[in-house]
């Protein structure tokens, strides 16, 4: 079985997209090309005797790649994202393992938009191919007594890692700069549309992308690594030459109006870009798992193909790869880990010299990607003295893809157990050559949110923690957290950082009560809960950060005994007994300062096993440790806060000063700004990325400027808020339950135009409706109200449009409703939870006192202001149908009502139960053929079609300011 492929070719072809897997050494036979199909992007593999010759291939019409992330599609859109830039950043096992530096974004909609992006995309690398000759040119006349460049040992392992030493070449002549401009702005396709705004954006430049925390020095890696990487801010002036020759072109057909998710297509494809290249955030390797552990990898040398054995917690780009499973060849199924990977090699003593003696000292050592012959600061074997010996420290922190997103969006817990900003991180202690003969030791960490269900809102500095939902659901979800958990680590001991006073506190609290009860309530077998809370801001209070080591006094003793998995002769020798769970509130800054500690407190008991005294070593500052981890903090928080690691002075230097200070405000004020701006449609982009939502996500996204969270089951949400609004709500025995739905009313009363919406419980008897206002913070019934059936004189069903600011929203089969027209009478009453539920009683016909507790079902008993001597006693209320269609319903494969037929069953049952208890009208009493079996009177009916808010009607009353207020939203947020 042929391997992964290390080489791509990527061109377009008829009738589709061709990538056709290249010969690299040590192959045999190159697998079988792939075909996407044009518009529906179907893939197949093509027989080998129609292989791809890339010195057949036209100028401009193909380029090479290194592996390919994946193929999605949005708004009948497809495209393909394959890897055309990577910097390798370690060696693990003798393999090279890469971040991803740049990507390729291909369309598969149609030939001629499928050769102007591939033209681009060559463009772009001739262009930089030919910068990084003239930078190799000019450091060669610059140094000439530089030694020349040789071919490393780490080129055998890697058989294409010789070939991109540069930047991959594209085929054919990459001059013909002007016919590719006029191609990439093409008049027509949905690619060439976007594809100005898209190119010549400013958010390509580097300096912008710094800005936004995504781009700058990128996850620390080694020193001066060669690069595939595409440097995009020396473009500008090419982009904007592109831009000029657009406003010159004459457009002969307009192009269709685009779809909700087309319009936000150029975002998504800059947010793709970004995310999966130049924000160098994802890593990978031809040859090495970086998705397990060295306790819970597979055994050395398996041939079992690494996306079999890929741990999906850590796969993150499965989804995307789905298209490409069905084939039978695996050579295109590399998968990609989030996270960071960073390399350092150091040199200790047994017998360090005297202090004098400084030329011998532990000294940084950067493992580099870089020819053995480059000039280079790292002391070579043979120039070691007896008592010394080469390490390497590898630090692998691995992303969870569970409840993964951005920093106020994804805080907590879902309910599957799995928490926010979670990260496994793995200190790997070994060899340079990672002989078999020698130990590998590897120290495993795990970060995670606080796990309960809170929200924290992203327009404060200082948000306070809101709890959410019962404590039952709480406990639900933190026993499954820690119940797999406990499963794949062992023991675990729990380190909480948060403040044990102030807005912290409430979420501290709740979490410490959470962990007793667990212990008290464990099943048999199932090791207790270790909590520590350790206030940190309290302990290091006046920038003394060094307090963090009574953190360590105390867990010193349980951090020895759990120890580190020892592997040696490919063979597991001691597995750790247990790990580290350390949270703060974001699980960044606090967190990355605590275990950076644990991680050298772990580092010298295991220089102490192999016969080294860390504190005799002459370098007791440890440079290159502190800035490993200092890397490593950084990279973890870009990913979830969009910025560096604040305290990062401190874990690079162990010294805090005033400048510290100053940077950390700079970036508390960046992740506000992006909090507020930038993560919503971000976080879109991840959740789809990642299969947790469909494309509709995007016309979600225009519609409210917002997105769900698909880590909480809304149908169960709702089936909960059913069950639990019958119990409190029906009290009367002798009443039979029908039926519930949940379903959107106007906040304010007796109307039917009104905004907001919220979501209520409408429950059905045999003798009453029952009206629910749902906390769905708390899952609690905050107020009900009851309604004879006898009472109910008509119920109209129809279009129910209440703006038109979205397409959605103006979508007349979406957008339904039904409107209940009734009497009030003396049996109604209302009932509000304020501890105790006290009852307002309808008094039939009278005015009763608007409910100022603002009920959402205050339209049926509350007053009005325009109330006369002889106001009319009867009433409405309005509801609209819930979206059967969401992004997350349809990732889930949920198959529910359309909206009309929410609303035609709702009446139809109200219908059913009114008239059945209805007496027949006098004139046809007796008369047999006037009823039918039911009771129910033939030709009486209380459903009408009509209108409740049609499409002209919401246009008229969608006035100038919300229209202005939607258009605002949509230049900040989308």
């Amino acid at each position: 079985m042929p391997g992964l492929a290390r080489k791509l070719l990527v061109c377009a072809a008829v009738d589709g997209l061709i990538i056709q897997p290249l010969l690299t050494k040590g192959q045999t036979r190159a697998p079988n090309p792939v075909k996407i199909k044009y518009g529906d992007a179907a893939v197949a593999s093509m027989p080998r005797d129609q292989a791809i010759v890339s010195d057949s291939t036209p100028p401009n019409s193909s380029f090479e790649a290194f592996g390919i992330i994946g193929l999605f599609t949005v708004a009948r859109l497809s495209y393909l994202v394959s890897i055309t830039g990577r910097q390798q950043v370690a060696l693990i096992r003798g393999h090279p393992v890469y971040v991803v530096t740049d990507v390729a974004l291909t369309p598969c909609t149609n030939q001629h938009e499928a050769e102007t992006a591939i033209g681009h995309t060559v463009l772009k690398l001739s262009r930089a191919s030919t910068e990084k000759l003239a930078d190799e040119g000019s450091d060669t006349a610059s140094e000439p007594d530089a030694p020349p460049a040789a071919t490393g040992a780490e080129d055998a392992d890697d058989p294409g890692a010789q070939s991109d030493r540069d930047t991959p070449q594209p085929l054919g002549d990459p001059g013909a700069r002007k016919g590719i401009a006029q191609d990439v702005f093409r008049k027509s396709g949905s690619y060439g549309r976007i594809a100005q705004k898209w190119f010549s954006n400013k958010a390509w430049m580097a300096n912008r992308r710094q800005s936004l925390g995504l781009s700058g020095v990128g996850p620390a890696t080694v020193a001066e690594p060669e690069t595939d990487e595409v440097d995009d801010s020396k473009n500008g002036a090419d982009d904007n030459e592109l831009s000029k020759t657009v406003a010159e072109e004459n457009v002969d057909t307009p192009p269709p109006a685009p779809t909700a998710g087309e319009s936000l297509t150029p975002k998504l494809l800059r947010m793709a870009h970004i995310w999966f290249g130049t924000s160098k955030s994802f890593f990978f390797s031809y040859d090495v798992d970086l998705t397990r552990s060295i306790s819970n990898q597979a055994a050395i040398g398996s041939r079992i193909p690494l996306n079999r054995v890929a741990d999906p917690l850590f796969f993150w780009n499965q989804s995307l790869l789905r298209p490409f499973m069905s084939l039978g060849d695996e050579s295109l199924l590399l998968p990609v880990m989030q996270g960071f990977v960073g390399q350092r090699s150091f040199v200790v003593d047994r017998h360090p010299p005297q202090v004098d003696s400084q030329k011998d000292s532990m000294e940084l050592n950067e493992i580099t990607a870089s020819p053995p012959g480059s000039p280079q600061q790292e002391r070579a074997s043979i120039d070691l003295r007896p008592s010394e010996k080469k390490y390497v420290m590898t630090i692998v922190s691995r992303r969870l893809v569970k409840r993964a997103g951005l920093r106020y969006l994804r805080r907590g817990i879902d309910e599957e157990g799995f928490t926010a900003n979670s990260v496994e991180t793995e200190q790997i202690l070994s060899s340079p050559s990672w002989e078999p003969s020698s130990k590998i030791y590897s120290f495993v960490q795990v970060r995670g949110s606080i796990p309960l269900f809170f929200t924290q809102s992203p327009y404060s500095l200082k948000p306070i923690p809101v709890l959410k939902h019962s404590p039952e659901a709480n406990f639900h979800a933190f026993s499954k957290q820690f119940n797999w958990m406990g499963k794949r680590y062992g023991s675990l001991q729990l380190v909480n950082l948060v403040e044990k006073r102030g807005v912290e506190a409430i979420v501290g609290n709740e979490y410490e009560k959470n962990v007793e009860r667990y212990n008290q309530e464990k099943q048999q077998g199932t090791d207790p809960l270790a909590f520590e809370w350790f206030d940190f801001h309290s302990a290091c209070r006046g920038m003394k950060f060094e307090n963090v080591s009574q953190l360590l006094d105390t867990l010193g003793d349980k951090v020895e005994r759990s120890g580190s998995t020892v592997e040696t002769n490919n063979g597991v020798e001691r597995r750790q007994n247990g790990v580290l769970r350390t949270n703060c509130m974001d699980c960044l800054d606090r967190t990355n300062v605590c275990q950076s500690s644990f991680g050298k407190f772990m580092l010298d008991l295991q220089l102490k096993e192999e016969g080294f005294d860390v504190n005799v070593q002459l370098d007791q500052e440890n440079t290159w440790f502190n800035t490993l981890w200092a890397d490593n903090g950084d990279a973890i928080s870009k990913q979830y806060a969009s910025t560096a690691a604040m305290k990062g002075d401190y874990t690079r230097t162990k010294k805090r000063d005033y400048r510290g200070m100053v940077n950390d405000l700079g970036l508390s004020l960046t992740r506000f700004y992006n909090g507020m701006v930038n993560d919503h449609f971000s976080q879109a982009a991840i959740d789809f990325f990642l299969g947790n939502v469909t494309s509709l996500v995007f016309d979600e996204f225009e519609a409210n400027m917002m997105t769900k969270d698909p880590g909480v089951s809304m149908s169960r949400m709702r089936e909960l808020a059913i069950e639990t609004s019958q119990k409190i709500a029906i009290e009367n025995d002798n009443e039979d339950f029908m039926a519930g739905w949940t379903l959107l009313t106007p906040h304010a009363s007796d109307t039917i135009k009104s905004s907001p919406f919220e979501e209520v419980v409408l429950l059905l008897t045999d003798k009453a409706l029952y009206l629910c206002r749902f906390d769905w913070n708390l899952d609690k019934v905050s107020s009900f109200e009851r309604v004879e059936l006898a009472h109910v004189e008509g119920i109209t069903v129809g279009t129910y449009i209440t703006n038109v600011l979205s397409p959605a929203h103006a979508d007349e089969k979406k957008n339904m409703g039904l409107v209940i027209t009734y009497e009030p009478g003396k049996t109604d009453i209302k009932r509000t939870n304020t501890r105790s539920l006290s009852s307002l009683p309808d008094e039939g016909g009278n005015s009763v006192h608007a409910d100022n507790g603002g009920g959402i079902l205050s339209s049926i008993t509350g007053g009005s202001s325009r109330a006369t001597e002889e106001r009319v006693a009867r009433k409405k209320v309005a509801f609209k149908a819930l979206y059967s269609h969401t992004a997350i319903s349809d990732a889930q494969g949920a198959r529910p009502l359309t909206e009309i037929e929410q609303v035609n069953n709702i009446a139809a049952e109200i219908e059913r139960l009114v008239l059945a208890g209805r007496p027949p009208p006098p004139d046809i009493a007796g008369s047999e053929g006037a009823k039918d079996g039911g009771g129910i009177n033939k030709g009486v009916g209380l459903v009408t079609r009509a209108d409740i808010m049609s499409l002209e009607d919401a246009k008229r009353s969608t006035g100038l300011f919300d229209q202005l207020g939607h258009t605002i939203k949509k230049l900040v947020w989308a």
